[in-house]
């Protein structure tokens, strides 16, 4: 397990890229720019779900993140499989 040090610099990390992702996804939906620079991807107006995609991946990685600083475990999904015995 990491320690808080590196959890707070992982969760600092990905808000930051967070805040670019949405930065980038504003300036594609408003049009106001035909295509968007994110480092050394260049994205254009077609690429909005992807975006979106992205988007929220980094909400949940935030979200697993800040929940370890808490001290509690993430969600994890399971499935239910009912039997007719």
């Amino acid at each position: 397990m990491a320690s808080k040090i590196t959890i707070k610099k992982r969760l600092a990390f990905r808000e930051r890229a967070l805040d670019r992702l949405y930065d980038a996804y504003e300036a594609l939906l408003k049009g106001g720019v035909k295509s968007y620079m994110i480092d050394d991807r260049q994205l254009t107006r077609l690429d909005l779900p992807a975006l979106a995609e992205e988007i929220r991946e980094m909400e949940n990685e935030i979200d697993a993140l800040t929940a370890q600083l808490a001290g509690t475990k993430g969600r994890r999904a399971f499935g239910v499989l009912p039997r007719d015995w």
